[in-house]
């Protein structure tokens, strides 16, 4: 059974997330959801000031909200839903509810009070990418579920043997058996692909095997545009990146670079990390 996680805080744009997954879960063979709450102990009221209420309170609190986001999925999937409302951090939680459950895949939408404070402070889903608990999908605020149909993996083209996390990526992919266009940005102007690139290539394609993908090499600066644009080009469903947090290995594929594209996408992006 594949398994998806979605964490919510009841905010709009997290519920706007679990109902995409559970519109997704509808195209997955032998699917299920866990629907989940990360609380702790103090909360802010309405009038600003810290509150202190006991465990089973904020839990009962956290459960029925859940049941209400749980009964609204339920009305557009037939995947089961579960709920699970857990005190603590949300990530330290995450981690260890993905481990001991082998979670597949994380599903949340980008959360905070405002676009500038969500680039300036970061948000849980980024974080939960940087942490690299599981791999993640980001539903961008305004995105409506259709079938993943075509999918655009972004590589940089760089020792893909050892920097593709493929055997995960293809476990992702047969979820979805998607069209795939393979895309590399860069922004030196090669005239024509190097032998270096070309073997490369020749890697990547045999270790993608099966999934018959296209190859596109883009010359342009911002990766994020270019990726943007491409994938609106295609009329692409999904985005997939594997962010790269390491020194030696920084470029146009590091952290950052998937932070900005996740704010500036309207459609999913997937993470798989190394």
């Amino acid at each position: 059974m594949k398994k998806l996680i979605v964490p919510t805080d009841f905010s709009d744009t997290s519920k706007n997330a679990a109902i995409f997954a559970a519109k997704m879960a509808n195209d997955i063979y032998g699917c299920s959801i866990i629907l989940y709450n990360a609380f702790d102990s103090i909360f802010t009221s309405q009038e600003g000031t810290s509150v202190f209420s006991d465990t089973d309170s904020r839990k009962r609190i956290a459960e029925s909200a859940l049941t209400n986001l749980k009964n609204d999925m339920a009305q557009v999937s037939s995947a089961p839903i579960y709920i699970l409302a857990e005190e603590g951090q949300l990530i330290t939680n995450l981690e260890k509810l993905c481990h001991h459950q082998k979670m597949d895949l994380i599903i949340m939408g980008i959360t905070g009070a405002t676009r500038l404070d969500q680039i300036l402070m970061g948000s849980n889903t980024l974080n939960i990418i940087e942490q690299d608990i599981c791999p993640v999908m980001i539903i961008p605020p305004d995105a409506q579920y259709k079938k993943i149909k075509t999918a655009i993996f972004a590589s940089d083209f760089k020792d893909v043997e050892a920097s593709t996390p493929i055997k995960t990526l293809r476990k992702l992919l047969d979820l979805f058996k998607p069209v795939l266009h393979v895309v590399n940005v860069d922004t030196e102007h090669f005239v024509e692909l190097t032998e270096e690139y070309k073997a490369e290539k020749a890697k990547l394609n045999k270790m993608l095997h099966g999934f018959n993908p296209e190859y596109s090499f883009i010359r342009m600066y911002d990766f994020a545009d270019s990726i943007n644009l491409f994938a609106k080009d295609r009329n692409a469903d999904l985005i997939i990146t594997v962010p790269k947090k390491h020194g030696f290995l920084s470029g146009l594929f590091k952290t950052s670079h998937t932070r900005k594209l996740a704010y500036h996408s309207h459609i999913p992006i997937l993470t798989v990390q190394e």
